[in-house]
């Protein structure tokens, strides 16, 4: 793994958490949907825009819908696992985001460069 792409994938994820948790405050607080509702929903919209910069500038590859769909499925779980758990344990909305953001930064870096994002060598 690349120390250069990390810090990539970072930069393009401080956008994405600024939408995620817009996302989510406006689903949970305004619109009153669960915490694993809101924290999904948050998910799809950020991971849509952070998929298509990632494959560009991050990762240097062709967006793709089939890796599309990989990723938002893959990960897209692991929202909705963190938001089912907070709300179960009524864990404060600020824990879940903080927890789903650190959790989507690193299992989601990973996740990307070993498998949505890998690149085959002919």
């Amino acid at each position: 793994m690349s120390p250069g792409r990390f810090v990539r994938y970072g930069l393009v994820g401080i956008g994405n958490t600024a939408v995620h948790w817009l996302v989510f405050l406006v689903s949970h607080v305004v619109l009153g949907m669960s915490q694993a509702q809101g924290n999904l929903l948050a998910f799809v919209v950020a991971a849509s825009l952070s998929y298509h910069v990632n494959a560009q500038y991050t990762f240097a590859v062709r967006p793709q819908g089939r890796r599309y769909l990989l990723f938002l499925s893959g990960m897209g779980c692991l929202s909705l696992v963190i938001g089912t758990v907070s709300d179960r344990i009524n864990l404060s909305p600020w824990l879940t985001l903080v927890i789903f953001s650190f959790a989507s930064l690193t299992v989601g870096y990973a996740y990307s460069h070993t498998v949505v994002f890998r690149r085959r060598d002919p």
